[in-house]
């Protein structure tokens, strides 16, 4: 009974410690095959990326099992990571290309209706737009309507909090045309709001 009590504990201390140790570490770890270093890792980060996911190929089913797919990817290629980035961006990257495989094998691209109607008529007054839905629904469906290139853009620097330098590493582009897409993507954004009726984001 005492060796169970013990190797309980020493099992309980072995996943503290694993909480309290960096990504890079735990992707040592995983590279050596560790499970718990796997399962920590993932707890962190699979919420992250399954709404980055989720942002690119609008279905619940398909982002979950995509996630699943990148945490496999992590699991077996892990000694290959090079610390060139930050963990999360390296995980943002492989999310990314399973997402954008999943998209070409769509023979059809979804539209999400409910996205659409979110999104008040030009011709509405800015009281009727906000009456109808909340300032956050509607940042939301305008964002839903920017072109997929600079969707990617806004999610990665706001939603993901990605600095430049990030976005280009994620994305595989230079800075100067992150910047140039960050620019075109906050303008067509805030026209978006403005038509809404939401001027004091658009500004």
């Amino acid at each position: 009974m005492q060796n169970v009590i013990a190797i309980n504990a020493q099992a309980s201390q072995s996943i503290i410690a694993a909480q309290a140790t960096s990504d890079d570490m735990l992707l040592e770890s995983i590279a050596d095959g560790n499970r718990t270093s796997m399962h920590i890792l993932y707890c962190r980060h699979n919420v992250r990326v399954y709404r980055f996911i989720l942002r690119i190929v609008r279905d619940a089913t398909t982002a979950e099992d995509l996630v699943s797919q990148v945490f496999l990817d992590v699991w077996r290629t892990a000694g290959q990571f090079q610390g060139r980035s930050q963990v999360s961006t390296w995980l943002l990257s492989i999310a990314r290309f399973k997402a954008l495989t999943a998209m070409r094998q769509r023979r059809f691209e979804d539209i999400d209706q409910e996205d659409v109607r979110q999104i008040p008529d030009s011709c509405d007054t800015p009281e009727t737009s906000l009456d109808r839905s909340d300032t956050s629904a509607i940042l939301r469906a305008c964002v839903a309507k920017l072109s997929p290139a600079h969707r990617e853009i806004i999610t990665l620097v706001y939603y993901h909090e990605k600095s430049v330098e990030e976005v280009g590493q994620i994305i595989g582009i230079p800075q100067s045309t992150v910047k140039t897409r960050m620019f075109y993507a906050r303008k067509q954004l805030a026209d978006l709001l403005k038509t809404c009726g939401v001027d004091r984001f658009a500004a």
